[in-house]
C-alpha cells in the first residue's frame, strides 16, 4: 500500500472559480511503480462484477493511452496493446470510478464515490483533506462536509481551473486550493441552486460553463456566462446525463426523458433521433472529428419496438450497428473517439468494442 499524499486546503478569500490559477507541484512525489492488478491484451474483470456494471467513463492522453472507469473494476489503461487494472490496492480510493480528466500537465484525475484521487504517472495519490469554506457559505452545504464524497464529473476550463461536481457541490481547485463555487460573494444566484449531483459539465466555445444536473436535485440545465447561473428545464427536464457541442456551436443535452435536446443560443429544441431509439435510456453521446453524431442507449431487447444500442447520424441519415456488425452487447454506456478516429464502445459487463469505420474488434473477454 502505498503513502498517501495529503493536501492541506487554504480558503479563498471569497475568489470564484475563475480566478488566476498558480500551478505549483505537491512537495512530496512519491516514486515508487504502483503494484498494478493485471496486464493483458483483453480488458479482463477480476472482481467479480455483474452484467449489469458497465464501462463509465474514458479518455485517451496525450502520450495516445487510453483510460477507461468502471462500475466496479476500478480503472484500466490501454497502453502498447495491454490492458493495466487499478484498484483499491493501487491506490484508488474506491473501484466505482465515474469521472476520467488529464490535466494540463499530464495527471490523469479520477472521480470516484468516494472522493478524487490522481496519477502522477509513478503512483496514484489520494486528496483526504476537508475543504475549508469561505465566509459566504453555500446553503445546504455543510462547512465540515468532506471532499471525500461522490464525484460525479470533473472538467478542466480553458484558465486550467480543474471543476469536480459532488454529491455536496462543485469544488473547484486553482492549483493551489480547493474551494466550493458557491461559496463566492459575487456569483448572482437567484434560482437559489445547490448544485448538488451535477452529472456532468462542459465548457463551450466562448468559455462558458454548462452544468448538467443530476437525478438528486433535479435541477436541469444551468449556464454560467461568468457572472450569473441560469436555470433551464425545457419540457420540465431536470435531469442530464451527457453535454457536448456541435461544429456549429450548438449545445447537446443528453436528457432523461427526452433523449436528445439541442441549444442553438437562443432557444431549446428536440434534435433528430432515430425513430426506434429508446430515448429515455440514453447514455452515450458523442459529436467526432467529422461532425457526425453518435448515440448509444442501454438496454436493447429484440422484442422491444423500440431499442438501445449504438447509432451514428451523418446530417442526413441514421445506420444502426447491432450484433451483425460485431456489436454483441448494445447495452452502450461509453462512445470515445480516439486520434486516429476509432470509435471505442463500452457497455454493461465491462465489455469494450473498437470500431474502424469498417468493422468492430472486441477488446474484453
Amino acid at each position: 500500500m502505498h503513502n498517501v499524499l495529503s493536501f492541506f486546503f487554504v480558503s479563498l478569500f471569497f475568489t470564484s472559480c475563475n480566478g488566476q490559477i498558480k500551478t505549483e507541484k505537491p512537495k512530496e512525489i512519491i516514486v515508487e511503480q504502483p503494484s498494478v492488478a493485471g496486464k493483458n491484451t483483453k480488458l479482463i474483470k477480476t472482481l467479480g462484477s455483474n452484467e449489469y456494471q458497465g464501462i463509465s467513463c474514458g479518455l485517451e492522453d496525450k502520450k495516445g493511452n487510453i483510460w477507461f472507469g468502471t462500475g466496479t473494476e476500478g480503472v484500466f489503461l490501454y497502453e502498447d496493446k495491454v490492458f493495466t487494472q487499478f484498484t483499491i490496492k493501487d491506490g484508488l480510493s474506491s473501484n466505482v470510478v465515474r469521472a476520467i480528466l488529464e490535466d494540463r500537465d499530464g495527471n490523469i484525475w479520477f472521480g470516484t464515490n468516494k472522493g478524487v484521487c490522481y496519477y502522477d504517472g509513478k503512483t496514484i495519490q489520494q486528496i483526504r483533506k476537508s475543504i475549508t469554506a469561505g465566509a459566504q457559505l453555500s446553503n445546504t452545504i455543510s462547512a465540515k462536509s468532506p471532499f471525500v464524497n461522490d464525484v460525479y464529473s470533473i472538467m478542466q476550463d480553458k484558465k486550467g481551473i480543474i471543476w469536480f461536481g459532488t454529491k455536496d457541490g462543485v469544488v473547484c481547485y486553482d492549483g493551489n486550493n480547493y474551494t466550493r463555487f458557491l461559496d463566492d460573494y459575487s456569483i448572482k444566484n437567484d434560482s437559489s441552486l445547490t448544485l448538488k449531483y451535477v452529472q456532468c459539465m462542459f465548457e463551450d466555445k466562448n468559455g462558458h460553463i454548462w452544468f448538467g444536473s443530476g437525478p438528486m436535485a433535479f435541477e436541469g440545465i444551468v449556464f454560467f456566462d461568468g457572472k450569473t447561473l441560469t436555470k433551464f428545464k425545457p419540457q420540465g427536464e431536470g435531469w442530464v446525463r451527457k453535454i457536448a457541442e456541435e461544429k456549429s456551436g450548438n449545445i447537446l443535452f443528453d436528457t432523461r426523458h427526452f433523449g436528445m435536446i439541442t441549444y442553438d443560443g437562443k432557444t431549446f429544441s428536440d434534435y433528430v433521433q432515430p425513430h426506434y431509439l429508446r430515448k429515455e435510456l440514453l447514455q452515450a453521446i458523442l459529436v467526432d472529428s467529422k461532425g457526425n453524431i453518435w448515440y448509444g442507449s442501454d438496454y436493447t431487447n429484440d422484442n422491444d419496438i423500440t431499442k438501445g444500442g449504438l447509432w451514428k447520424y451523418d446530417g442526413k441519415s441514421f445506420t444502426e450497428f447491432t450484433k451483425k456488425d460485431g456489436l454483441s452487447n448494445t447495452s452502450v454506456t461509453l462512445i470515445l473517439e480516439d486520434k486516429k478516429g476509432n470509435i471505442w464502445v463500452g457497455s454493461r459487463n465491462c465489455e469494450l468494442y473498437r470500431y474502424n469505420g469498417q468493422t468492430f474488434e472486441i477488446f474484453s473477454e
